[in-house]
């Protein structure tokens, strides 16, 4: 597991001053890992959790409730509180519908911008909430500025490693994913023995495991159990202050029961939930965690012409 001495966290820890950093959270336990990581470097973390999104530990952290979709009371909150730099983190499971998005005067007057963020698949959405904040005055930073300890680190994290077999599937399944990445689609895909059986759409990680599951089970995938491979990367291109990919337990529990021998994950661009606890799942379930080692830039360049 990475330690606490990556540049970015120490510029971050030594060179923004007093003002708290807001952290707005949606779900999952990766928000309060990232409270947990800032206090850690001594600033003070200011919660603004989403209703109905943040789980009830962050929830009972929170120091502002906000509800999905009140960007003005948000925006008006950030200022009032002194904030300057702003962290997006964690999971939403829905977006707000138009009556959601009137609540207050700020949002109205906020509109115009509003309704440009709903627009265009998930990476455009993030880019245009990203482009609202900074026009309020905010500097929007991501985990590898404050907690690159949650990031996966290159190679096998725990007993288990990929045969050569699982290599070849992690190069499709990699592949699969940067074609998906350039339609602003999902960041996941699974491929078992040299075929692609599933590609990440809006239904997530877990749901998609789910149904890989399920085509095993009707017998439209005939593979040994402990065959195949998830793989989760970042778009090309993509914003990774924002929307990283991400596993963590319930992720290895997903992955077993889809027969999968394990996942791969893109090093430094990935996030590992409860870290401990999902390598010590692998281990026990005896499938592999694999961080991809960052890829070359001019590859990078190469493959988004």
């Amino acid at each position: 597991m990475p330690d606490l001495s990556d540049l970015d966290a120490k510029m971050f820890e030594t060179g923004a001053g007093d003002a708290p950093v807001a952290v707005v959270s949606g779900n999952g336990n990766i928000p309060l890992q990232v409270v947990e990581a800032i206090e850690a470097r001594g600033r003070k973390a200011l919660v603004f959790a989403i209703r109905g999104e943040a789980n009830a530990k962050l929830m009972a952290r929170a120091d502002v409730l906000i509800d999905w979709g009140k960007v003005g009371k948000l925006a008006n909150s950030l200022k009032k509180h002194g904030c300057r730099e702003v962290i997006l983190i964690g999971g939403i499971t829905r977006r707000p519908d138009y009556m959601s998005i009137l609540g207050d005067w700020g949002t109205w007057v906020r509109l115009p911008e509003i309704l440009k963020t709903m627009l265009g698949g998930d990476g455009s959405l993030l880019s245009k909430v990203i482009h609202m904040f900074e026009s309020e005055g905010f500097s929007i930073i991501g985990v590898k500025d404050v907690a690159p300890e949650i990031l996966a680190p290159e190679g096998a994290l725990g007993t288990a490693t990929p045969s050569n077999e699982a290599l070849r599937d992690i190069e499709l399944a990699k592949e699969a994913t940067r074609l998906l990445g350039l339609v602003d689609a999902g960041q996941a895909a699974v491929a078992v023995k040299g075929r692609i059986v599933a590609l990440e759409a809006a239904e997530g990680t877990d749901l998609m495991l789910e149904r890989c599951a399920e085509v095993r089970r009707l017998g439209r995938v005939r593979a040994p159990e402990r065959t195949g491979v998830l793989v989760k990367t970042v778009k090309p291109g993509q914003d990774q202050r924002v929307d990283l990919p991400a596993i963590g337990p319930n992720t290895i529990k997903n992955v077993v029961a889809a027969g999968l021998a394990g996942v791969a994950v893109q090093a430094g661009g990935a996030v590992i939930a409860d870290f401990e606890e999902t390598v010590a799942a692998a281990d026990k379930a005896g499938v592999f965690i694999y961080g991809l080692p960052v890829p070359d830039e001019a590859a990078k360049v190469k493959g988004n012409v």
